[in-house]
C-alpha cells in the first residue's frame, strides 16, 4: 500500500503467526461484483493473493485466515479460488442459513470453519432490525456447533450491543471484528464496550474479538484512543484476542497500511509472550491449525 511507503517494521512476526482477517479481490471480469440487499459499500479494488502475500510474508506471517468481503455478497468464488491457492489456511465465507449440507462439508473440506454475519458499520439505528436478523443467526448457530465452526460478526457499535443477549445465548463460538466496532471516542466506560468486557469474562470462553480495523473506530492521531480498550480487552481475555491486517483497508487504502497497523501490536503488546499469544497461540486455537 503506498500508506507504508516510509513505515518500517518494528519487529517480526513468531513463527507460525496468523494474520486472522483479510480479504482478495479478483478481476472483476472473472469475479462480479454484487452485495445482499444492499449497495457496495466501497470502490472494490483489484486485491489478488499474491498482492497481499507481498505485504503480509516479509512480516513473518506463515498461517492466514481469508473472509468473505461484502462487495462479493454471497459468491464466496474469488475467495475460495485464493484458498485452493493457498491450502492448509482458513476461510470464513458468507452463506445462506439454509445452505446444503452437502456444499458445508466442501467448504469445510477446502478450509472453511466459520460464517460471515456482516452488516455495514456506519448504518444508522433502526428500530426492530436487530429482530430481523435473529432467524439466520439462530439457524447458522445452529449449523456452526455441529460443523465445529464459528460465526463472525462485523456488526455497527450500537447492533452488537443490541445483540449482547443474543450473543450469550449462542452455541457456537463466535468472533466480534474491529473489536465489537465500538467508537473509540466513547472510551472503554461506554455501555457497550463494558457489557463485551463483561461477555469476555463470563461467556463461557465462546467470545473472541479482533484486533482489526482500528483506523474505523479511531479519530486520533497514530490511533492512541483505542489503546485503553484494547489494554481492557487483554486484561479480560488474553487468550481470546486475535489480529488481522484487514488488508487491503479498502476505504481507507489512501491513509493506512499493513505496517503502520502490525506495528500498533507491539505498542499495545510490547511483550514477547503476548504477541505470540495473539498472533500465533490464540489462533492456531480459535481456527484449528
Amino acid at each position: 500500500m503506498t500508506a507504508d511507503r516510509d513505515v518500517k517494521p518494528l519487529f517480526k512476526a513468531p513463527p507460525l503467526s496468523c494474520d486472522a482477517h483479510f480479504h482478495v479481490f479478483g478481476p472483476a471480469d472473472r469475479y462480479p461484483y454484487g452485495g445482499v440487499n444492499e449497495k457496495l459499500r466501497y470502490a472494490p479494488p483489484l486485491a489478488p493473493l499474491e498482492d497481499y502475500l507481498a505485504h503480509a510474508r516479509p512480516l513473518g506471517f506463515e498461517r492466514f485466515v481469508f473472509v468473505q468481503p461484502s462487495a462479493y455478497g454471497r459468491d464466496n468464488r474469488c475467495m475460495l479460488d485464493a484458498m485452493r491457492a493457498l491450502p492448509g489456511n482458513r476461510g470464513i465465507v458468507d452463506v445462506d442459513h439454509e445452505t446444503p449440507d452437502a456444499m458445508l462439508a466442501e467448504l469445510d473440506a477446502v478450509g472453511v470453519r466459520g460464517v460471515r454475519i456482516n452488516v455495514s458499520p456506519v448504518k444508522p439505528p433502526e428500530a426492530s432490525f436487530a429482530a430481523s436478523m435473529l432467524p439466520r443467526i439462530e439457524r447458522l448457530d445452529a449449523r456452526c456447533a455441529e460443523l465445529g465452526w464459528h460465526l463472525d460478526f462485523l456488526l455497527p457499535g450500537w447492533l452488537t450491543q443490541e445483540h449482547m443477549g443474543l450473543l450469550r445465548r449462542l452455541r457456537s463460538t463466535f468472533s466480534l471484528a474491529h473489536l465489537g466496532m465500538f467508537l473509540a471516542s466513547g472510551g472503554i466506560g461506554q455501555a457497550g464496550f463494558q457489557q463485551l468486557l463483561d461477555l469476555l469474562r463470563h461467556g463461557e470462553g465462546r467470545t473472541w474479538v479482533k484486533l482489526t480495523g482500528t483506523y474505523r473506530i479511531s479519530t486520533a492521531p497514530g490511533f492512541a484512543d483505542v489503546d485503553p480498550m484494547v489494554a481492557a480487552l487483554i486484561e479480560a481475555a488474553p487468550d481470546r484476542l486475535i489480529w488481522g491486517s484487514d488488508y487491503p483497508h479498502l476505504s481507507f487504502a489512501d491513509k493506512v497500511g499493513t505496517v503502520e497497523l502490525f506495528n500498533l501490536l507491539h505498542r499495545w503488546a510490547p511483550a514477547e509472550a503476548m504477541k505470540r499469544k495473539i498472533l500465533v497461540e490464540n489462533p492456531a486455537r480459535f481456527f484449528g491449525f
